[in-house]
């Protein structure tokens, strides 16, 4: 009779987002607030089950990828991150085109189909060394460079590019849509708290949840299916975390081209603001796993990186995730250099072990590529048709070959 008591606080809420209804913001605090293992069991649970309603199949996708970290340049300074150099700091560069072209080819060498183009946000805005370099290789801006590549990327070596550039505007989202099978953005928080002083994204200039929305939405008008997600562990509540999701959500809704959601955990490094910061428990990461999946719904897909938490990782499947991301058989992780990736066949076997069957995807979800609402470019249509079957995975003897 206690334990029944104990879970009664969300027991309402776990039956609300059973049935298919949608979760209100006080419900989500309901889940922010489970504890003891009654609650915590009940949570994971029920997350696990609306995931298998849309998956009955009980398929978790990843990508095989090539990381192109274009330029670590950036205009924000966040408290969190060791990717972004200063001009005249050791490791800062700039890829050139012939670089791109190399890493991406032996990517594909490798049995890659994503070339995930990574960089910072409008690094001229801040630094007239990266206007010279972009003067000199003939282009006006990051962005413009991002689509360049991603059209040579394409053309070159056939990975379908997926490229995170910040912030965008409508112009600059219709350019790069054109040569990616889709684009990222992640929301990070919503919280505006985090940007007062002390906090991880005070002075920047990007990190807004409005303006992040706004690149979600921007492309939307260019036709590109986005990946966003959330940081957990930067110093945002749980409650702070709900919001993000429900505002995930609300973009979702309004503009539909959100094809997958991130929950990935913080991991302090060295040199940054936040070197001392406690990363998030194992515990916290299933919790917000299995809430992302209650209030986002069966059909929305949600990853969480394997390579973030190298042992253990299997036990996210517990919570409602469909997806690993990207893993590289190449390149390391650029963003969190310190976490190899997982070798495919561990990830296999991890995946089976927990009763899932694993699965290679492209950089476009298969709904997505079966939809066809999202590949409006010709080009990455094309070569999407090449790649996958007819239930828009990765064709099997493709899959095999890497």
């Amino acid at each position: 009779m206690a334990m029944r008591t104990l879970s009664n606080s969300i027991d309402a809420v776990l039956d609300k987002a059973l049935s298919g209804d949608a979760l209100s913001s006080a419900d989500g605090r309901r889940l922010a607030a489970a504890s003891g293992p009654a609650e915590t069991t009940a949570l994971l649970s029920a997350a696990a089950a609306l995931n298998e309603r849309a998956r009955p199949e009980r398929r978790v996708t990843y990508s095989r990828k090539v990381f192109l970290p274009l330029t670590n340049l950036c205009r924000d300074r966040c408290g969190y991150c060791v990717f972004v150099k200063g001009p005249r700091q050791r490791g800062a560069r700039t890829m050139t085109p012939a670089e791109v072209v190399e890493v991406a080819r032996r990517g594909a060498e490798l049995g890659c189909k994503e070339a995930l183009l990574s960089l910072g946000d409008h690094p001229e805005a801040r630094h007239p060394e990266m206007r010279e370099t972009l003067r000199a290789m003939g282009f006006r801006s990051t962005p413009e460079y991002a689509a360049a590549m991603s059209k040579l990327v394409l053309e070159e070596t056939g990975l379908l590019p997926h490229v995170n550039c910040g912030t965008l505007d409508r112009e600059e989202a219709a350019a790069l849509a054109r040569w990616n099978a889709s684009m990222g953005i992640m929301l990070e928080s919503a919280s505006l708290r985090l940007h007062e002083p002390g906090g991880p994204h005070y002075g920047t200039a990007t990190k807004r949840p409005d303006q992040r929305v706004a690149t979600i939405a921007a492309a939307a008008e260019a036709g590109a299916a986005m990946t966003t997600g959330i940081l957990i562990g930067i110093g945002e509540t749980p409650e702070e975390r709900v919001d993000a999701l429900l505002a995930i959500r609300d973009a979702q809704e309004r503009h539909g081209n959100i094809q997958e959601v991130i929950v990935q955990n913080f991991r302090a490094k060295q040199g940054t603001r936040m070197r001392s910061a406690p990363d998030p428990s194992m515990l916290e990461m299933m919790k917000t796993l299995a809430a992302a999946r209650l209030l986002l719904g069966p059909e929305m897909n949600i990853q969480a990186p394997p390579n973030l938490q190298a042992d253990g990782f299997e036990a996210y499947l517990l919570c409602g995730i469909n997806d690993w991301g990207g893993v590289s058989p190449l390149t390391k992780d650029f963003i969190n250099p310190e976490a190899a990736w997982p070798q495919t066949d561990r990830l296999r076997r991890l995946t089976r072990e927990a009763g899932f069957e694993l699965r290679e995807r492209t950089a476009l979800y298969p709904s997505l590529v079966l939809s066809g609402a999202w590949a409006r470019s010709p080009e990455v249509a094309s070569r999407l048709a090449e790649l996958t079957d007819n239930e828009g995975y990765v064709k099997q003897e493709l899959e095999q070959w890497s």
